[in-house]
């Protein structure tokens, strides 16, 4: 199974977006399963349902930066060789889906958000394109590490 399937399967398993992008990598960056959820715990519904940046993206940015960030705040060549794989990830799925931003994507009109998570029942699947963002960005991701390695 490919990174984008195992996403969408934690995902339809109950996890929130951001949790199925980074759990898919969780082995590959060397962290446990459980330290995954919590880290990524946050980011579900656009950051706690705030509906800011999509869930499935900031872990497209998580996962680069367990992979590829830097660690020298003074390091200015490898922050902004960073920055610009980041800037590369949003524009790919800004381009697919024409933002990164949850409230666009689901096409809501109030930016912040019932904190209390919706029912994931076979209604939500149907109108929620969120197993698709899940998907595309774990795939995403994963052709950006294996273009990397060659």
């Amino acid at each position: 199974m490919g990174k984008s399937q195992e996403a969408e399967k934690l995902f339809k398993d109950g996890y929130n977006c951001c949790q199925s992008v980074i759990c898919a990598f969780s082995k590959d960056l060397n962290i446990d399963f459980d330290t995954a959820l919590k880290i990524s715990s946050s980011f579900g519904g656009g950051m706690g349902r705030l509906r800011e940046v999509c869930g499935a993206v900031s872990a497209m940015f998580m996962v680069a930066g367990l992979k590829y960030g830097y660690i020298d705040p003074k390091d200015h060549k490898a922050k902004a060789e960073h920055y610009k794989l980041i800037q590369e990830l949003a524009k790919q799925f800004e381009e697919k889906y024409g933002s990164i931003v949850c409230r666009q994507l689901l096409g809501l009109e109030q930016k912040k958000d019932n904190p209390n998570p919706s029912e994931r029942t076979e209604s939500y699947y149907k109108k929620r394109p969120c197993s698709e963002f899940v998907s595309f960005s774990a795939e995403l991701m994963e052709k950006m590490i294996e273009s990397k390695k060659t």
